[in-house]
């Protein structure tokens, strides 16, 4: 079983053994790519992204530090939603092994990481349109490489925005793909609705559980019960598990949902 996430714009670099981190295995796409972002100008890259001008300009002293930065394991480095979902910070040394076996973290700038990959902070989404080749934007540039020559007798467990799993869609058709649905019962209509925060902490923490408790058996995934989930079978599918809560337990986990 493979498990796929994707990255966070939100990055913070961790003191951690350089010794104990392992080489993303596209870094020379990751250069190439970076040095094609590394020629737009501030201006460009407020186009580009769409942001503020001093957003931008940071963006610009991050993109001009890539090449001598420090590095920390990826799974350390993201923050945001699913990262504090994740908590890869509290995992055991036998979870950690286990992530590295199992857990593929999808990029803009690297492709497809390992959690324990050494990187480097960056900017760049997977649905950014920067034309790495004429013709040629990001997702579209991964699309063509073989993203770690990915084995479709395997079962995945999708927990990606669509943006950065249609860069591996083509390479996983005859694999197994499983989704999961995290949805709240919503207190206005008492009825099981989408919310964006809440899916995203609960996919890290998904994630998260699957590795401490070693699952391997997809028949398993029902048993997932934190941050209030339960399964629900009656909303469910083979490909698309479906948990529901009534009361989010990963309240504080976010800077969007107050204590």
């Amino acid at each position: 079983m493979k498990i796929l996430l994707h990255s966070s714009k939100t990055m913070k670099v961790v003191d951690y053994d350089i010794h104990k981190m392992t080489i993303p295995q596209f870094i020379h796409e990751a250069t190439e790519l970076h040095d094609v972002l590394g020629r737009i100008d501030v201006a460009g890259l407020m186009r580009l992204m769409n942001i503020t001008e001093t957003l931008a300009k940071k963006t610009k002293e991050v993109t001009e530090q890539w090449t001598h930065g420090v590095s920390s394991p990826a799974a350390l480095t993201f923050r945001g939603d699913i990262y504090s979902g994740l908590s890869a910070a509290s995992w055991q040394e036998s979870d950690a092994r286990f992530a590295q076996d199992h857990l593929l973290i999808l990029s803009g700038l690297y492709g497809m990481l390992k959690p324990f990959d050494g990187i480097r902070p960056y900017r760049l989404e997977m649905d950014y349109k920067l034309q790495v080749e004429p013709g040629l934007n990001v997702a579209q540039f991964w699309e063509k490489i073989p993203s770690g020559k990915l084995d479709i007798t395997e079962t995945y467990i999708n927990l990606t925005a669509y943006e950065y799993y249609k860069t591996v869609e083509k390479q996983l058709k005859g694999a197994s793909v499983v989704t999961p649905r995290f949805l709240t019962i919503s207190p206005k209509t008492n009825q099981p609705v989408f919310v964006v925060v809440h899916a995203k902490i609960a996919r890290g923490s998904f994630a998260s559980w699957l590795i401490r408790h070693k699952i391997v058996d997809i028949a398993a995934v029902k048993d997932y019960n934190e941050l209030n989930y339960s399964y629900n079978e009656h909303l469910s599918t083979p490909e698309q598990p479906t948990f529901v809560c009534k009361d989010f337990g990963g309240i504080g986990m976010s800077i969007r949902l107050a204590p």
